[in-house]
């Protein structure tokens, strides 16, 4: 039994290569695993599932992009891929109509599941973050139902309009903070893995792929962060049978 887990690829119109590496991944890679495990930040940015209606028609290139990515999700699904997505801090519009075109199950952040024969905290990373006080309060803002509804009532056009402002305004602010605030906060890492009991935790977000070696109540613990796709480079981690989580880089 093979399970992968991914996150961060950030797919775009403006980063073809990693569309298509991401595509060819699949087909070489993923197909024929047991369940794929996608933790967030998928797409660069996610307006709503409305969007998929205007394939073909919208001149952004962010429906044709949507459209092409469910339609290969819902072949490798098709063959017998468990496929789940979890929402990041970029995609957490993302909603059960693409997720059922995609063939896939929305996961909530934070999930545990069991994986390798063990209980493993899933999460996208983003509320580990909790010295980044600026981002947590947009945060609490963006997953608050109303606060979606809103948004979603709004003309796509208006959404495309939001969904570069949100960018650009993120880009700066990360630009102006220091390095540790936009890390997790380890006290925080610790509290969240005793309070779901596993000593094994995976995510995403930071960008800075390692495995960390930490105790969770007097016990030995492991944190597994994936790291971000860039056009020559993906990141993974298998997980085989009963085996270990193991993170690697590879080419694209």
């Amino acid at each position: 039994m093979t399970t992968l887990l991914i996150a961060d690829l950030h797919l775009h119109p403006g980063a073809p290569d990693i569309t298509d590496g991401f595509l060819r991944w699949l087909d070489e890679h993923a197909r024929g695993a047991d369940a794929l495990y996608i933790l967030g930040d998928f797409f660069e940015a996610w307006i709503g599932d409305d969007l998929l209606d205007l394939a073909g028609h919208e001149p952004t290139g962010n429906a044709d992009l949507a459209a092409r990515i469910a339609r290969a999700l819902k072949r490798l699904a098709d063959d017998g891929t468990a496929l789940y997505l979890m929402h990041g801090n970029r995609d957490f519009l993302l909603g059960r109509r693409f997720a059922d075109e995609a063939g896939a199950s929305l996961l909530p952040d934070p999930a545990v599941v069991e994986l390798g024969g063990k209980r493993v905290l899933l999460m996208h990373g983003d509320s580990l973050c909790t010295r980044d006080e600026a981002y947590q309060t947009f945060r609490a803002q963006a997953r608050h139902p109303l606060w979606q509804e809103q948004v979603l009532s709004m003309p796509i056009d208006q959404r495309l309009a939001l969904a570069r402002q949100l960018r650009e305004q993120s880009g700066e602010a990360t630009s102006n903070k220091a390095e540790d605030i936009m890390d997790v906060t380890p006290d925080e890492v610790a509290r969240v893995m005793a309070e779901h009991g596993v000593t094994t935790l995976i995510h995403g977000h930071t960008h800075r792929p390692a495995v960390h070696e930490l105790e969770v109540d007097d016990q030995p613990a492991r944190r597994f962060v994936l790291g971000d796709w860039q056009p020559g480079r993906g990141w993974e981690i298998v997980i085989e049978d009963d085996g270990e989580p193991e993170l690697r880089a590879f080419s694209l």
